[in-house]
Protein backbone atom coordinates (compact mmCIF):
# COMPACT_ATOMS: atom_id res chain seq x y z
CA UNK A 1 0.00 0.00 0.00
CA UNK A 2 1.45 3.38 -1.06
CA UNK A 3 0.56 6.68 0.54
CA UNK A 4 -0.25 9.30 -2.07
CA UNK A 5 2.32 12.06 -1.55
CA UNK A 6 0.05 14.79 -2.85
CA UNK A 7 -2.78 13.76 -0.53
CA UNK A 8 -0.45 13.63 2.44
CA UNK A 9 0.94 17.12 2.00
CA UNK A 10 -2.49 18.50 1.16
CA UNK A 11 -3.99 17.20 4.38
CA UNK A 12 -0.93 18.04 6.47
CA UNK A 13 -0.88 21.61 5.20
CA UNK A 14 -4.55 22.02 5.94
CA UNK A 15 -4.03 20.71 9.44
CA UNK A 16 -1.11 23.00 10.12
CA UNK A 17 -2.99 26.03 8.80
CA UNK A 18 -5.98 25.17 10.98
CA UNK A 19 -3.78 24.69 14.02
CA UNK A 20 -1.81 27.90 13.53
CA UNK A 21 -4.40 30.41 12.38
CA UNK A 22 -6.26 30.65 15.63
CA UNK A 23 -5.80 34.02 17.33
CA UNK A 24 -4.27 32.42 20.42
CA UNK A 25 -1.38 30.91 18.46
CA UNK A 26 0.03 34.32 17.62
CA UNK A 27 -0.46 35.72 21.09
CA UNK A 28 2.67 37.29 22.50
CA UNK A 29 4.22 35.80 25.61
CA UNK A 30 5.37 39.13 27.02
CA UNK A 31 7.61 39.17 30.06
CA UNK A 32 7.87 41.83 32.73
CA UNK A 33 10.94 43.32 34.35
CA UNK A 34 11.87 41.96 37.82
CA UNK A 35 10.92 44.21 40.73
CA UNK A 36 14.53 44.43 41.91
CA UNK A 37 16.09 44.77 38.46
CA UNK A 38 19.12 47.01 38.09
CA UNK A 39 20.12 49.06 35.08
CA UNK A 40 22.28 51.69 33.47
CA UNK A 41 21.26 55.10 32.16
CA UNK A 42 23.51 56.51 29.45
CA UNK A 43 23.09 60.20 28.68
CA UNK A 44 24.87 60.94 25.41
CA UNK A 45 24.76 64.69 26.03
CA UNK A 46 27.17 64.22 28.96
CA UNK A 47 29.61 61.90 27.18
CA UNK A 48 32.93 63.46 26.17
CA UNK A 49 34.26 60.42 24.33
CA UNK A 50 37.18 59.83 26.67
CA UNK A 51 36.70 56.04 26.48
CA UNK A 52 37.60 55.61 30.13
CA UNK A 53 34.63 53.23 30.35
CA UNK A 54 36.20 51.00 27.69
CA UNK A 55 39.56 50.86 29.47
CA UNK A 56 38.12 50.18 32.93
CA UNK A 57 35.71 47.59 31.53
CA UNK A 58 38.63 45.72 30.00
CA UNK A 59 40.62 45.87 33.25
CA UNK A 60 37.74 44.64 35.40
CA UNK A 61 36.82 41.82 33.05
CA UNK A 62 40.31 40.59 32.13
CA UNK A 63 39.99 41.60 28.47
CA UNK A 64 43.17 42.50 26.55
CA UNK A 65 43.49 46.26 26.09
CA UNK A 66 41.84 47.30 22.85
CA UNK A 67 41.60 51.05 23.43
CA UNK A 68 41.65 52.80 20.08
CA UNK A 69 41.30 56.40 19.01
CA UNK A 70 39.93 55.42 15.61
CA UNK A 71 36.41 56.83 15.75
CA UNK A 72 35.59 55.15 12.45
CA UNK A 73 35.78 51.76 14.13
CA UNK A 74 32.40 50.29 14.95
CA UNK A 75 30.91 47.93 17.48
CA UNK A 76 30.80 44.73 15.47
CA UNK A 77 30.64 40.99 16.27
CA UNK A 78 34.42 40.71 15.89
CA UNK A 79 35.34 43.53 18.30
CA UNK A 80 36.17 41.85 21.60
CA UNK A 81 35.05 44.51 24.01
CA UNK A 82 32.03 44.60 26.32
CA UNK A 83 31.23 48.25 25.72
CA UNK A 84 32.36 50.64 23.04
CA UNK A 85 32.10 54.37 22.46
CA UNK A 86 31.24 55.33 18.89
CA UNK A 87 30.74 58.76 17.34
CA UNK A 88 28.13 60.26 15.00
CA UNK A 89 29.33 63.03 12.70
CA UNK A 90 27.51 65.27 10.26
CA UNK A 91 28.77 68.06 7.98
CA UNK A 92 31.65 69.98 9.50
CA UNK A 93 31.11 68.17 12.82
CA UNK A 94 31.76 71.20 15.01
CA UNK A 95 28.64 71.31 17.22
CA UNK A 96 28.37 68.75 19.98
CA UNK A 97 25.01 66.99 20.24
CA UNK A 98 23.76 68.54 17.02
CA UNK A 99 22.24 66.48 14.22
CA UNK A 100 23.36 69.01 11.59
CA UNK A 101 27.04 69.96 11.34
CA UNK A 102 27.60 68.28 14.68
CA UNK A 103 28.75 65.19 16.47
CA UNK A 104 27.50 62.95 19.26
CA UNK A 105 28.91 60.00 21.17
CA UNK A 106 27.05 56.76 21.81
CA UNK A 107 27.95 53.92 24.15
CA UNK A 108 27.16 50.48 22.74
CA UNK A 109 26.78 47.58 25.18
CA UNK A 110 24.44 44.75 26.07
CA UNK A 111 20.94 46.14 26.54
CA UNK A 112 19.93 43.41 29.04
CA UNK A 113 16.54 43.04 27.39
CA UNK A 114 13.47 42.27 29.46
CA UNK A 115 12.68 39.41 27.06
CA UNK A 116 16.05 38.64 25.42
CA UNK A 117 16.10 37.09 21.97
CA UNK A 118 19.53 35.64 22.74
CA UNK A 119 18.17 33.68 25.70
CA UNK A 120 15.27 32.37 23.62
CA UNK A 121 17.50 31.40 20.69
CA UNK A 122 20.16 29.59 22.74
CA UNK A 123 19.59 25.82 22.47
CA UNK A 124 21.84 25.04 25.42
CA UNK A 125 20.56 27.60 27.98
CA UNK A 126 24.02 29.17 28.03
CA UNK A 127 22.43 32.63 28.07
CA UNK A 128 20.52 33.23 31.28
CA UNK A 129 18.43 36.16 32.51
CA UNK A 130 18.71 36.51 36.27
CA UNK A 131 15.16 36.42 37.72
CA UNK A 132 16.09 38.85 40.50
CA UNK A 133 18.30 41.59 39.01
CA UNK A 134 17.43 40.95 35.35
CA UNK A 135 21.06 40.81 34.16
CA UNK A 136 21.66 38.61 31.11
CA UNK A 137 24.76 36.50 31.59
CA UNK A 138 26.63 33.77 29.71
CA UNK A 139 27.50 30.33 31.10
CA UNK A 140 30.68 29.05 29.46
CA UNK A 141 30.10 25.51 30.77
CA UNK A 142 26.78 25.27 28.95
CA UNK A 143 27.73 27.02 25.68
CA UNK A 144 28.14 24.83 22.58
CA UNK A 145 29.53 27.60 20.37
CA UNK A 146 26.61 27.71 17.93
CA UNK A 147 26.57 31.55 17.95
CA UNK A 148 22.77 31.68 17.59
CA UNK A 149 22.85 34.49 20.16
CA UNK A 150 24.82 36.64 17.74
CA UNK A 151 22.22 36.18 15.04
CA UNK A 152 19.25 36.66 17.36
CA UNK A 153 20.42 39.91 19.00
CA UNK A 154 18.97 42.97 17.19
CA UNK A 155 21.79 45.09 18.66
CA UNK A 156 24.60 42.77 17.44
CA UNK A 157 26.08 42.61 20.93
CA UNK A 158 27.37 39.06 21.72
CA UNK A 159 30.82 38.51 20.23
CA UNK A 160 32.61 35.24 19.57
CA UNK A 161 36.36 34.76 20.01
CA UNK A 162 37.05 33.41 16.52
CA UNK A 163 40.80 33.52 17.02
CA UNK A 164 40.88 31.67 20.34
CA UNK A 165 41.68 27.97 20.74
CA UNK A 166 38.86 27.70 23.27
CA UNK A 167 36.55 30.53 22.16
CA UNK A 168 34.08 32.28 24.43
CA UNK A 169 31.14 34.64 23.98
CA UNK A 170 31.99 38.18 25.10
CA UNK A 171 29.19 40.44 26.34
CA UNK A 172 28.52 42.90 29.15
CA UNK A 173 27.19 41.40 32.37
CA UNK A 174 27.08 44.69 34.29
CA UNK A 175 30.16 43.55 36.23
CA UNK A 176 28.18 41.06 38.30
CA UNK A 177 31.36 39.97 40.04
CA UNK A 178 31.94 43.55 41.16
CA UNK A 179 28.32 44.01 42.26
CA UNK A 180 28.63 40.85 44.36
CA UNK A 181 31.26 42.69 46.40
CA UNK A 182 29.16 45.80 46.81
CA UNK A 183 30.52 47.71 43.82
CA UNK A 184 28.95 49.00 40.62
CA UNK A 185 29.74 48.40 36.92
CA UNK A 186 33.19 49.67 35.97
CA UNK A 187 31.90 51.81 33.11
CA UNK A 188 29.68 53.79 35.49
CA UNK A 189 32.18 53.93 38.33
CA UNK A 190 34.88 55.36 36.06
CA UNK A 191 32.85 57.83 34.00
CA UNK A 192 34.06 61.34 34.95
CA UNK A 193 30.98 63.20 33.67
CA UNK A 194 28.13 60.98 34.82
CA UNK A 195 27.24 59.99 31.26
CA UNK A 196 26.66 56.43 32.52
CA UNK A 197 24.99 55.95 35.88
CA UNK A 198 23.99 52.74 37.64
CA UNK A 199 20.98 52.08 39.84
CA UNK A 200 17.77 50.25 40.42
CA UNK A 201 15.93 50.12 37.11
CA UNK A 202 12.81 51.88 38.35
CA UNK A 203 15.00 54.70 39.64
CA UNK A 204 17.01 55.19 36.45
CA UNK A 205 13.81 55.18 34.40
CA UNK A 206 12.40 57.88 36.66
CA UNK A 207 15.66 59.83 36.33
CA UNK A 208 15.56 59.56 32.54
CA UNK A 209 12.00 60.84 32.33
CA UNK A 210 12.80 63.68 34.73
CA UNK A 211 15.62 64.85 32.46
CA UNK A 212 13.23 65.01 29.52
CA UNK A 213 11.23 67.65 31.41
CA UNK A 214 14.27 69.91 31.90
CA UNK A 215 14.43 73.12 29.92
CA UNK A 216 17.38 73.52 27.53
CA UNK A 217 20.13 75.96 28.52
CA UNK A 218 19.18 75.67 32.20
CA UNK A 219 21.62 73.89 34.46
CA UNK A 220 21.08 70.57 36.22
CA UNK A 221 23.00 68.74 38.93
CA UNK A 222 23.77 65.44 37.21
CA UNK A 223 24.72 62.49 39.48
CA UNK A 224 27.99 60.69 38.80
CA UNK A 225 28.49 56.90 38.93
CA UNK A 226 25.13 56.13 40.58
CA UNK A 227 22.00 57.91 41.75
CA UNK A 228 23.06 58.16 45.38
CA UNK A 229 24.01 61.81 44.96
CA UNK A 230 27.37 61.36 46.66
CA UNK A 231 29.07 62.67 43.53
CA UNK A 232 27.54 65.04 41.00
CA UNK A 233 28.36 67.68 38.42
CA UNK A 234 26.43 70.76 37.31
CA UNK A 235 26.05 70.95 33.54
CA UNK A 236 23.95 72.95 31.06
CA UNK A 237 20.91 71.01 29.83
CA UNK A 238 20.79 70.08 26.14
CA UNK A 239 17.60 69.73 24.13
CA UNK A 240 16.88 66.03 24.34
CA UNK A 241 15.02 63.94 21.83
CA UNK A 242 11.78 63.50 23.77
CA UNK A 243 12.10 59.76 24.15
CA UNK A 244 13.81 57.23 26.41
CA UNK A 245 15.43 54.65 24.16
CA UNK A 246 15.16 51.17 25.64
CA UNK A 247 11.99 51.71 27.63
CA UNK A 248 9.89 49.93 25.00
CA UNK A 249 12.29 48.65 22.32
CA UNK A 250 11.98 44.89 21.85
CA UNK A 251 9.77 44.62 24.91
CA UNK A 252 12.01 46.89 26.98
CA UNK A 253 15.64 46.89 28.13
CA UNK A 254 17.56 47.61 31.33
CA UNK A 255 20.01 49.87 29.51
CA UNK A 256 18.33 53.22 28.83
CA UNK A 257 19.65 55.94 26.54
CA UNK A 258 19.03 59.68 26.26
CA UNK A 259 20.31 61.79 23.39
CA UNK A 260 19.98 65.13 21.66
CA UNK A 261 20.50 63.44 18.28
CA UNK A 262 17.89 61.04 16.82
CA UNK A 263 18.63 57.49 17.91
CA UNK A 264 18.62 56.04 14.40
CA UNK A 265 21.49 58.42 13.57
CA UNK A 266 23.46 56.78 16.37
CA UNK A 267 23.07 53.32 14.87
CA UNK A 268 20.34 52.15 17.24
CA UNK A 269 17.71 49.98 15.54
CA UNK A 270 14.06 50.93 15.41
CA UNK A 271 12.20 48.04 17.01
CA UNK A 272 8.58 47.23 17.88
CA UNK A 273 7.50 47.23 21.52
CA UNK A 274 7.66 43.44 21.66
CA UNK A 275 10.55 41.02 21.24
CA UNK A 276 10.91 38.46 18.49
CA UNK A 277 11.10 35.91 21.30
CA UNK A 278 7.62 36.83 22.50
CA UNK A 279 6.21 36.04 19.05
CA UNK A 280 8.17 32.87 18.34
CA UNK A 281 7.65 31.44 21.81
CA UNK A 282 3.96 32.29 21.69
CA UNK A 283 3.66 30.37 18.42
CA UNK A 284 5.75 27.41 19.55
CA UNK A 285 4.14 27.08 22.96
CA UNK A 286 0.68 27.08 21.42
CA UNK A 287 1.48 24.60 18.67
CA UNK A 288 3.17 22.15 21.00
CA UNK A 289 0.76 22.63 23.88
CA UNK A 290 -1.28 19.45 24.09
CA UNK A 291 0.94 17.96 21.35
CA UNK A 292 -0.97 19.85 18.64
CA UNK A 293 1.82 19.64 16.05
CA UNK A 294 2.48 15.88 16.48
CA UNK A 295 -1.26 15.17 16.46
CA UNK A 296 -1.71 17.15 13.24
CA UNK A 297 1.13 15.17 11.67
CA UNK A 298 -0.33 11.87 12.87
CA UNK A 299 -3.81 12.81 11.66
CA UNK A 300 -2.45 13.75 8.25
CA UNK A 301 -0.55 10.47 7.89
CA UNK A 302 -3.53 8.44 9.07
CA UNK A 303 -5.97 10.13 6.71
CA UNK A 304 -3.66 9.89 3.72
CA UNK A 305 -3.05 6.21 4.45
CA UNK A 306 -6.76 5.53 4.87
CA UNK A 307 -7.64 7.32 1.64
CA UNK A 308 -4.96 5.50 -0.33
CA UNK A 309 -6.18 2.15 1.02
CA UNK A 310 -9.75 2.94 -0.02
CA UNK A 311 -8.62 3.88 -3.51
CA UNK A 312 -6.69 0.61 -3.83
CA UNK A 313 -9.75 -1.39 -2.72
CA UNK A 314 -11.88 0.27 -5.39
CA UNK A 315 -9.31 -0.46 -8.09
CA UNK A 316 -9.19 -4.20 -7.27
Amino acid sequence: MNVDRRDFFKVLSAGVITATTSKSVFAETRKTIPADAVGILYDATLCIGCKTCEVECQKNNDIPALHCEDWNSSYDPYSLTMNKIEVYRNGNGTKKDSEVDGFCFIKKACMHCVDPNCVSACPATALIKNPVNGIVSWDKDACIGCRYCQVACPYLIPKFEYGAAIPEIIKCEMCQHVQAKGGIPACCDSCPTGAAVFGKFSDILEEAKKRLTLKPENKFNYPIADLSGEKSIVQPVKKYVNYVYGEKEGGGTQYLILSAVPFEKLGLPKLPDYSDASKSEGLQHTIYKGLIAPLVLFAGLSYATFRTAKNEEKSE
